[in-house]
């Protein structure tokens, strides 16, 4: 077991994965990973034996796709238990291969409602999008202000090029004045 982060509750990981949030998220991504693994390997798998060809395609196609998020999403979510628990550390969680990101279009199953999709499938669709983009904005939240280079202000960036090409003599201000009597 790794030792508790020394920075504490002090950093936005720290304060997220220790709230009630991270429990309320926790325990519906969890959930709702059991519940579509129950429904896929059960009725679902009845269902999809008698939806129409092109029903029954995209029922396969999605339920791969359903599958791989709620996988994602539970990784995801038992990795910031880690960092919680002081099983994993902050930094090693902040890796790339960590992080989660919607790359591809969210499945729209209002768009596929009644085009012979069972309803609770596509219930099921619904929650698992809804529940995938919340854990990858909490994830952009998290861990952009940890990965990403600070802010840059273009104002302040000027004017310290400003300052040292005064310190260098490369530019002389008064230069202008003296030039303009």
């Amino acid at each position: 077991m790794a030792e508790r982060d020394p920075v504490g509750p002090s950093g936005p990981t720290e304060a997220f994965t220790g709230g009630k949030l991270f429990d309320t998220v926790f325990t519906r991504g969890m959930a709702l990973v059991e519940e579509t693994a129950s429904y896929l390997d059960g009725p679902g798998r009845d269902q999809a034996k008698t939806l129409p060809r092109e029903a029954s395609l995209i029922y396969s196609a999605w339920s791969m796709e359903l599958t791989t998020r709620l996988m994602q999403a539970a990784s995801w979510l038992v990795m910031q238990k880690a960092v919680r628990d002081g099983e994993m550390r902050r930094e090693d969680a902040n890796s790339y291969k960590y992080r989660i990101r919607r790359d591809d279009p969210p499945l729209d199953a209002v768009a596929q409602q009644g085009k012979g999709l069972p309803p609770r499938f596509l219930e099921l669709v619904g929650r698992t999008e809804a529940l995938y983009e919340q854990i990858c904005r909490l994830d952009a939240a998290l861990y952009r202000a940890t990965s990403a280079a600070p802010a840059t202000n273009a104002v302040s960036d000027q004017i310290a090029q400003l300052q040292k090409a005064a310190e260098t003599g490369a530019f002389d201000p008064l230069m202008v004045w003296r030039r303009s009597k």
